[in-house]
C-alpha cells in the first residue's frame, strides 16, 4: 500500500486519465482498500462495481476475489475467472483488457511486488503503441514484480516511486495542453 499511496497523493486535483489499481488480496479480505487509499489521493478512490463507466480522474481499487477488466464500452467488467500467478485480481488481465481497448493510448505501471503478474500485461501494452513504466527495484520493497517486466523488456521507463506520480502528471497534462494548442492534432 506504502507505493500505491506515494504515487496516489502526488497527482494532482484534475488529473486527466482514470487509474486502475490492482493489489495482490486475498479473497476473503474485506475490501478496505480503496476507503484506505483515498486518505492519500486528490481523487475520488472507489471499489468499482460490475459494469460501472470508467470516468477520468478516478481511480478504481479492484475488489478481493475478481479479476478487474475493462470492457470495449469502457465500462470495468468484475470476473471470477481462473488465478493468474495464484492472483485474483491480477494485473496481466487487467492490462491485456485495457491495451485490447485504449491501445496506444495507455500507461501501464508496475510497483513493488513479490511475483511476476503484470510482465506479460505490460509487454501487451507496449507492443500495442502504450507507455510502460516499473518503479525501479532499488526502491521497491519486493523486486520481483518490476524487475520481471524490466527483464522481459517490457518496460519503457524505470522511475524511483517518488517520480512516478509527477512523471504521470507532467506526461499527461503535457498531453492534455499540446492537445489544446493544436486542436486537430491527434
Amino acid at each position: 500500500m506504502n507505493a500505491y499511496s506515494s504515487v496516489l497523493a502526488s497527482l494532482p486535483e484534475g488529473f486527466p486519465a482514470a487509474i486502475m489499481l490492482v493489489q495482490h488480496q486475498n479473497a476473503s479480505t474485506e475490501n478496505r482498500l480503496a476507503w484506505l487509499l483515498a486518505r492519500y489521493s486528490r481523487l475520488p478512490v472507489v471499489a468499482p462495481e460490475d459494469k460501472e463507466r470508467i470516468r477520468p480522474g478516478h481511480v478504481y481499487v479492484a475488489p478481493p476475489g475478481y479479476h478487474m477488466l475493462v470492457d470495449a464500452d469502457e465500462t470495468i467488467a468484475l470476473s471470477m475467472y481462473r488465478a493468474v500467478h495464484f492472483s485474483r485480481p491480477s494485473i496481466d488481465e487487467l492490462f491485456f483488457s485495457a491495451g485490447h481497448v485504449y491501445g496506444k493510448k495507455v500507461i501501464g505501471v508496475i510497483l513493488t511486488g513479490a511475483n511476476e503478474d503484470g510482465s506479460e500485461g505490460l509487454d501487451y501494452i507496449r507492443r500495442r503503441g502504450g507507455l510502460t513504466l516499473a518503479q525501479s527495484p532499488q526502491s521497491s520493497e519486493a523486486p520481483a514484480m518490476p524487475e520481471a517486466a524490466i527483464t522481459k523488456g517490457s518496460v519503457r521507463e524505470v522511475l524511483d516511486l517518488e517520480r512516478i506520480g509527477p512523471y504521470l502528471a507532467e506526461f499527461l497534462i503535457g498531453l492534455q495542453d499540446e492537445k489544446t494548442e493544436h486542436p486537430g492534432r491527434r
